[in-house]
């Protein structure tokens, strides 16, 4: 049976900014404090980003503010977190945000289990004319939900 997961943050951003075309879970390398920010719900995925430095993954832009009680363990909240995938997925997503011209992009950062991980998205980026069809389709919906309801009543 599978764990349950405790969403803790959404990139709802990253959801009208990209076609989001896959998905990946990754597991982040944390320090101390930094989770117990993550528990309180101190944290941020807008304007975050991921990148590959010598066959690592990391995150950068993603804010988890200090832990108020740990003073002196605290970490800086910016900096780059590492995050944990086998070298093959490494590989192959680095080989694809190059040649393609993709971003990888953190989607929602959750507990699963005792762990935090983070959802990754493969990304291709949208124009303005997308951002506004999609908007319309949206608009759309809602307004035939809103006569269909109507007609129930």
């Amino acid at each position: 049976m599978p764990s349950p997961s405790r969403s803790i943050a959404e990139n709802r951003k990253a959801r009208h900014d990209y076609f989001i075309l896959d998905r990946f879970e990754a597991g982040i390398e944390l320090f101390g404090t930094e989770v117990k920010s993550l528990r309180a719900g101190k944290v941020s995925l807008k304007d975050s980003f991921c990148t590959v430095k010598e066959g690592e993954l990391f995150a950068a832009g993603l804010h988890i503010s200090p832990y108020e009680p740990g003073n002196q363990f605290n970490r800086d909240p910016l900096r780059p977190k590492r995050l944990l995938m086998h070298r093959w997925e490494i590989n192959r997503l680095h080989g694809q945000v190059r040649q393609e011209g993709l971003a990888l992009v953190p989607l929602r950062l959750y507990f699963k289990g005792p762990y935090a991980k983070l959802e990754l998205g493969l990304c291709k980026g949208k124009k303005q004319y997308d951002k506004r069809g999609a908007e319309a389709e949206r608009h759309a919906r809602r307004e035939m939900d809103r006569h269909i309801k109507e007609r129930n009543q």
